[in-house]
C-alpha cells in the first residue's frame, strides 16, 4: 500500500514541478498578472496541478512576533529537549518578567504540532509555550526501537521534568487520555515536575459516551482487521525504512471522507478565487490546506494500541489501564487543578466524552476542578478560532494564572 501511494506520488512530482513553472509564467510580468481572463484560468489550472499532493514535513509555524503589554517582541523557535520521536519546542520571547510556563501537548493523529498554531499564538503573550513536535514516524530509523502507548507517556514526562517544578499541561484533543496518565503517574511517583494545572480539551476520556462516527468506526472492526488493512511499512529510501506504521495519506484520506463535499467545494472556490484574480481569498485557502495536507506517519505500536485502548477497551475509565504494566491510581491526583474543555457541536469528541476526567480524578477537590462547555462550536472551534480567542481562552488563562 505504501509503495503503490509512494510510486504515485514519485510519477506525479515531474507533473507538479511543469504545472508549476507554466503557472510562475503564466503570471510573471509579460501578461501583467492575471491581465487576461484566459490566461487567469488556465494559471489557476496549472496552480491547482501543482498542489494536488501532500507533504511530509512539518510546516513552518511561521511565528516571528507577537504583541506582550505596549510592545511587539521577537519570537525564536528554541529545540529544548530533542527525543527519537518528539521534540520539546519552545516559542522564546525576549521579556523581562517570567511568566507560566505551558506544554501543549499536540495530537498525534496525522498531522504536525503545526495544526496547533492558533492554539500556541493566543497563548503566547501571557505564558512561556512549548510545544511537543513530533516527528515523523517514517524519518525515525528502526534503531530507535518501537513507539507505543506508554513511549507517548514517557515523553510527556520527560518533557515536564525538563520544564521543571510548576509547569502547566494544556493537551487537545487525543493525548487528553495521555496527559491524563502523565499526570497520575507523576503524581504516584511524588515527582518534583508534577504539572500545577491540566487543561483537556476535547479529548477521548470516555468514548462510552455520546459515541460519534468516529467512536462507531473504531469499534465497527476488530483489532486484525485494523493491522491487516491500515498498517503498512515504510518504504526504501527514507530513514525510517522497513518500520511498521498507520500511514499519514490513510489518516487524511479518513479525516476528508468524513467531509467530503465540504473539501470539495472549498477547492472549487480555491480555483475561482485564483481564476477571478482574489488572491487574498486564495491565500487563505492555500495556507488552510497547506497544513491540512502536511501529514505523518504513526507509528503502528502507537496506533493500534491507542485504538485498542482508547477506543475499544475504554481502559482508562473502566479504571484497567497500566503503565509500563503497573496499575495507574488517579486518585493519586491531588494536587494539579483541572480544567475541562469541550465544544457544544462537536462532532469528533463529543459533549460529555472529556469532562468524564472529572470524576477520574476522584481525589481532586471540588475547588480545584472546573469544567467549560463552549456553546456555538465544533472540535476545531474549541482550540481554534475568535471563540477560542475570545471566550474559551480567558477561561484557560485564568485556570493557569490561579494554579501558577
Amino acid at each position: 500500500m505504501y509503495r503503490a501511494y509512494q510510486t504515485r506520488a514519485d510519477l506525479m512530482e515531474p507533473i507538479r514541478l511543469m504545472a508549476g513553472l507554466a503557472r510562475q509564467t503564466l503570471t510573471g510580468p509579460l501578461v501583467n498578472g492575471y491581465a487576461h481572463a484566459g490566461l487567469r484560468h488556465l494559471a489557476a489550472t496549472c496552480e491547482m496541478i501543482e498542489r494536488a499532493g501532500l507533504t511530509h514535513g512539518r510546516p513552518d509555524f511561521g511565528i516571528r512576533s507577537v504583541e506582550v503589554g505596549n510592545r511587539e517582541v521577537a519570537v525564536v523557535e528554541e529545540r529544548s529537549k530533542v527525543l527519537p520521536f518528539g521534540t520539546l519546542l519552545r516559542f522564546k520571547k525576549d521579556v523581562e518578567i517570567a511568566q507560566p510556563r505551558v506544554l501543549v501537548v499536540a495530537p498525534l493523529s496525522g498531522h504536525f504540532a503545526t495544526l496547533l498554531v492558533n492554539t500556541v499564538k493566543t497563548l503566547l503573550p501571557d505564558h512561556d509555550v512549548y510545544i511537543t513536535d513530533w516527528h515523523n514516524a517514517r524519518d525515525v530509523p528502526l534503531s530507535e526501537g518501537p513507539f507505543a502507548f506508554d513511549d507517548y507517556v514517557e515523553h510527556i514526562v520527560k518533557f515536564l521534568e525538563h520544564l521543571g517544578p510548576g509547569a502547566h499541561l494544556l493537551a487537545v484533543c487525543q493525548p487528553c487520555v495521555q496527559a491524563l496518565v502523565a499526570t497520575a503517574v507523576m503524581s504516584q511517583d511524588r515527582n518534583p515536575a508534577t504539572p500545577a494545572s491540566m487543561t483537556l480539551m476535547a479529548g477521548p476520556i470516555d468514548c462510552r459516551i455520546n459515541p460519534t462516527v468516529v467512536n462507531n468506526l473504531a469499534t465497527s472492526k476488530p483489532m486484525s482487521w485494523f493491522e491487516r488493512n491500515l498498517i503498512s511499512k515504510v518504504p526504501a529510501g527514507f530513514p525510517g525504512a522497513g518500520r511498521r506504521v498507520y500511514p499519514g495519506f490513510m489518516q487524511l484520506t479518513a479525516f476528508v471522507s468524513m467531509n467530503m463535499t465540504r473539501h470539495l467545494k472549498a477547492h472549487l472556490d480555491l480555483y475561482n478565487h485564483l481564476a477571478e484574480g482574489d488572491l487574498e481569498k486564495a491565500e487563505a485557502a492555500k495556507t488552510f490546506y497547506d497544513e491540512y495536507f502536511a501529514v505523518l506517519d504513526l507509528d503502528a505500536d502507537f496506533y493500534l494500541e491507542t485504538v485498542q485502548y482508547v477506543f475499544q477497551d475504554y481502559r482508562l475509565p473502566k479504571g484497567e489501564l497500566t503503565y509500563r504494566g503497573n496499575p495507574i491510581d488517579f486518585r493519586a491526583i491531588r494536587k494539579t487543578a483541572l480544567l475541562t474543555v469541550e465544544g457544544e457541536r462537536d462532532d469528533i469528541c463529543s459533549i460529555g466524552q472529556t469532562v468524564a476526567a472529572q470524576d477520574i480524578c476522584s481525589a481532586l477537590r471540588p475547588h480545584k476542578k472546573r469544567h467549560h462547555m463552549q456553546a456555538g462550536v465544533g472540535h476545531y472551534g474549541v482550540f481554534s478560532g475568535r471563540k477560542w480567542a475570545g471566550q474559551v481562552y480567558p477561561i484557560v488563562r485564568n485556570h493557569i494564572l490561579a494554579s501558577d
